[in-house]
C-alpha cells in the first residue's frame, strides 16, 4: 500500500451567504406570487411600478454596467415598444399579451439598425447619440395619425376587457375586471422581473459572461484573446432593447393610454433609472435591487415637495457618488465581503491524502 496525494481543485461561484439568499428569495417569490390575496389594489399597482422600475434598471445596468454602452436614450424602447404594442391591439385586433410579447420583439428589431450607427460613437458621443435615436423615433410616432399623433390615444375597452387571462384571473379572485387587471399586470411584472434578473445572472457566469466583463474593462486587451468585442456588444445590446420594449408594453397595457411625450419621457424612463443604477450599485444585479426600493421611499417621502423633488434626488446621487462611487450595495459589499448574485470565480480544494493498493493495475 503506498501513500499519494490526490489533488482535488474545484471553480465555485456559491457563496454561503448566496445559498441562504437562495432560499429566502424562493420564500419572497412565493409570497409575492400569493400577494393579490391579502394586498390591496394601490399596494399591488405600487407593487407593479417597483418591478417594472427594476426590470428597466436591469436592463441599463446590463449595457452601461457590463458592457460600457452607456446609454441616455432608452426610452425609445420603451416608447417603441408601447407603441408597438398598441398598433398591434388597435390595428391588429391582437390580444395585448400576444402583444406585449411581439412588442419586445419589435424593439430588438429597432435596435439592430440604431447599433449600426451608434456603434460607431464612443463615450459621450454614444450617449448623446442615443439619445438623439429616442428624439427622431418619438418625432416619427407622434406623427402616426391612427395612434393618435401628438395627443396619443387608449386601448379599446373591449380589448382588454374581452382578454381570455382577464377573466380567468377575475373569476379565480372574485373580482370586477378593473381589478383583475390590476392583478395580471402585477404577476406579469414580477414574471419578468424574475426572468430579467435569472436571465442576467445565467449570463454573467456564463464563458459569454467573462468575455463581456473583459470588454467593459479594456476593450484591446479582450480583443487580443480572442473576445470578439463587437458582437458581445451588438448581443447585449439587442438584449437590453428586447427587455426593455416588453415592460414598455406591459407598461402601457397597464396605463391603457399613451401619448409621445409620456412614452417618451427622458426623466421618467432613463434619468429616473439611472439615479436607481447609481445609488444602488452599478456593475452589479443587487444594486438596482437596493436602488429601487430607496428611489420608491425618496419618491413617497419627497412627493409633496414639488419642483424641490428632482432636485432632492440629485442632491442625493451627488452625494451617494462622491462617498460610495459604487453606490449603497457597493459600499455594503466592499465592507462586509456578502454577495447575494456571486459571479466571480473562486478555485477551491487542495491536496487530499490518499491509499493505493500495489502498482498501476490496482
Amino acid at each position: 500500500m503506498t501513500d499519494t496525494a490526490v489533488t482535488l481543485w474545484r471553480v465555485e461561484t456559491k457563496t454561503k451567504a448566496s445559498a441562504t439568499f437562495a432560499i429566502v428569495a424562493g420564500l419572497i417569490i412565493v409570497l409575492a406570487f400569493a400577494a393579490p390575496l391579502f394586498a390591496s389594489r394601490s399596494v399591488q399597482q405600487d407593487l407593479f411600478f417597483i418591478l417594472t422600475m427594476l426590470v428597466l434598471a436591469q436592463n441599463w445596468n446590463l449595457l452601461a454596467g457590463y458592457a460600457g454602452l452607456v446609454s441616455v436614450g432608452q426610452q425609445a424602447f420603451v416608447g417603441f415598444g408601447a407603441y408597438a404594442m398598441f398598433a398591434l391591439v388597435i390595428l391588429g385586433g391582437l390580444d395585448p399579451l400576444i402583444a406585449i410579447l411581439l412588442a419586445g420583439i419589435a424593439s430588438a428589431l429597432l435596435a439592430v439598425p440604431t447599433a449600426f450607427f451608434l456603434f460607431r460613437l464612443q463615450g459621450a458621443y454614444f450617449a448623446i447619440g442615443s439619445w438623439v435615436i429616442a428624439e427622431v423615433v418619438r418625432l416619427a410616432l407622434a406623427q402616426w395619425k391612427m395612434l393618435g399623433g401628438g395627443t396619443g390615444t387608449s386601448l379599446p375597452r373591449e380589448a382588454t376587457r374581452d382578454m381570455p387571462a382577464l377573466k380567468l384571473v377575475g373569476d379565480l379572485f372574485g373580482v370586477k375586471s378593473s381589478g383583475a387587471g390590476d392583478i395580471l399586470t402585477y404577476w406579469l411584472a414580477l414574471l419578468l422581473a424574475i426572468a430579467t434578473i435569472g436571465l442576467v445572472y445565467r449570463l454573467l457566469r456564463s464563458k459569454q459572461g467573462l468575455g463581456l466583463a473583459a470588454v467593459r474593462d479594456n476593450q484591446e486587451a479582450a480583443r487580443s484573446v480572442g473576445v470578439d468585442a463587437r458582437r458581445m456588444k451588438t448581443l447585449v445590446y439587442l438584449a437590453a432593447a428586447f427587455g426593455t420594449g416588453l415592460c414598455g408594453a406591459l407598461i402601457y397595457v397597464q396605463k391603457a393610454r399613451i401619448s409621445p411625450d409620456a412614452a417618451f419621457s427622458v426623466v421618467d424612463w432613463t434619468a429616473y433609472v439611472i439615479f436607481i443604477v447609481v445609488i444602488g450599485g452599478i456593475g452589479t444585479i443587487e444594486g438596482p435591487i437596493v436602488g429601487v426600493i430607496v428611489f420608491y421611499i425618496l419618491q413617497n417621502l419627497l412627493a409633496d415637495y414639488g419642483s424641490w423633488y428632482l432636485l432632492i434626488l440629485g442632491l442625493i446621487g451627488i452625494v451617494i457618488m462622491l462617498f460610495a462611487p459604487r453606490g449603497l450595495w457597493g459600499l455594503f459589499a466592499e465592507r462586509t465581503g456578502i454577495q447575494l448574485f456571486p459571479v466571480r470565480r473562486r478555485l477551491t480544494g487542495g491536496p487530499v491524502p490518499s491509499s493505493k493498493k500495489g502498482g498501476p493495475h490496482g
